[in-house]
C-alpha cells in the first residue's frame, strides 16, 4: 500500500528557501504518484489567492505558480481556517479548488493508516 504525504506550509515570502522547498516536495511526489495533500497555513496563506504564487520568485527554483497548479491537479491543497479569517480571505477569493477546512480535519488527515505529514 502506498503512502500518502501531508505536507504543511507555514513559510511565506518572507522565507522563500523553506516555501520552495514545500511546494517542489510537494510536487515532485504528485509527480512521483504518490498522493499528496498541501496544508497552507499562516504566512503561506497568502498562496490560496489567484497570483500570489506568479508574485514569488527566487533564484535556481521552479516557478511557485507552476508548482502550485502541479499540486492542484493531482493533489489537494487546503488553507487553514483561522489563517484565513485572521487574514479576511473567504472561500469565494480562493484559486478554485483550493478548500479551507480547520485543525480537526488536519489531525484527522495525519492520524489515518500510511501517512506522512512534513511541516515547513
Amino acid at each position: 500500500m502506498r503512502r500518502k504525504l501531508v505536507i504543511k506550509v507555514l513559510s511565506g515570502f518572507t522565507d522563500p528557501e523553506r516555501t520552495a522547498q514545500a511546494f517542489t516536495v510537494a510536487s515532485t511526489a504528485v509527480a512521483a504518484g504518490v498522493e499528496v495533500s498541501l496544508w497552507l497555513t499562516s504566512d503561506a496563506s497568502d498562496f490560496a489567492l489567484p497570483g500570489k504564487a506568479e508574485d514569488f520568485s527566487l533564484p535556481h527554483a521552479a516557478p511557485l505558480g507552476d508548482l502550485l497548479q502541479t499540486i492542484l491537479a493531482s493533489g489537494s491543497i487546503t488553507l487553514c481556517t483561522q489563517c484565513a479569517q485572521r487574514r479576511g480571505i473567504t472561500a469565494d477569493q480562493v484559486i478554485p479548488g483550493i478548500t479551507i477546512k480547520g485543525a480537526a480535519s488536519f489531525v484527522e488527515e495525519i492520524m489515518e493508516d500510511n501517512v506522512q505529514a512534513l511541516v515547513y
